[in-house]
């Protein structure tokens, strides 16, 4: 592709409204991971107790906002004003639970949908991750570490609100931190803010911003649709993993447990030649 054309898709990318469609995405995906969530006991909930059903979907869809503002002292609720976007999200729900014979929720699970809902929703995210960054470091312009962590709370607040959201359907899952277990989404959430930091306050990066952006954004769209399309969940694991034998003691751990067993072989040895 010719690179001023790609520039002006880039630029494209970043102007586009996230007003209705992606909110529709986004709020699709947010009420099935609530239903799967429930598992097969869903549509009985559901109808058992519909008002604990809405409040953790809301809790869901509006949870990046939620959290990013009770940590910058705004108001929690502040995200619920927006009443298009409310209505959006009761609406969405209302066809994955309600509608007759399922038939909202199967349309919803179509591969077709679903492949093209995660897709807008992967640009939602990459805009909420931006507006996050943005957000923070209005507010204090020298804090890169509060940017990073308004910014990956924006992207994935869902995953930092699953212990309360449960609470909010009777089930108890104190293992279900975010921060034990963090999803792909929040780390991918957290490169991303990295990478904004760099952008808007370091000379590091010289691409034009536009790029920066649409990159991050064809980042979030290949690996959510390599998850649904593929089955690789989360890229992130052999980096982990060799980082953790590097520089978080896993290389050492292996060494004692070689020496250990090593030892007792020796002393054994020992106490046999002294007799």
């Amino acid at each position: 592709m010719d690179p001023e054309a790609f520039l002006d898709l880039a630029n494209q990318v970043i102007k586009l409204k996230m007003y209705p469609y992606f909110d529709i995405a986004h709020s699709l995906l947010c009420a099935l991971a609530v239903r799967e969530d429930l598992g097969a006991g869903a549509q009985a909930f559901s109808r058992k107790h519909p008002l604990a059903c809405w409040l953790s979907t809301m809790l869901v869809i509006f949870a990046g906002g939620m959290v990013a503002n009770g940590l910058l002292g705004e108001p929690i609720l502040a995200p619920l004003k927006n009443t298009p976007q409310l209505l959006i999200g009761t609406i969405t729900w209302y066809v994955v639970f309600y509608t007759p014979f399922d038939v909202g929720y199967k349309v919803a699970k179509f591969l077709p949908v679903k492949v093209t809902a995660a897709a807008m929703k992967e640009i939602y995210r990459a805009k909420k991750v931006y507006d996050g960054v943005t957000h923070a470091a209005k507010l204090y312009p020298n804090a890169y570490i509060i940017m990073v962590v308004i910014g990956t709370i924006k992207g994935n607040g869902a995953g930092f609100t699953k212990l309360v959201e449960r609470l909010v359907r009777g089930a108890w899952t104190p293992t279900a931190m975010e921060t034990m277990q963090p999803t792909f989404y929040t780390k991918a959430s957290l490169v991303a803010s990295i990478i904004f930091v760099l952008d808007k306050k370091t000379d590091l990066i010289s691409a034009p911003h536009a790029l920066v952006y649409f990159g991050i954004v064809i980042f979030f769209v290949y690996f959510k649709l390599s998850s649904i399309l593929l089955g690789i969940h989360d890229p992130f694991v052999p980096f982990e993993n060799l980082f953790s034998a590097l520089f978080l003691g896993g290389i050492w751990d292996s060494l004692a447990k070689i020496l250990g067993k090593g030892q007792p072989k020796e002393d054994a040895k020992d106490a046999k030649k002294a007799n």
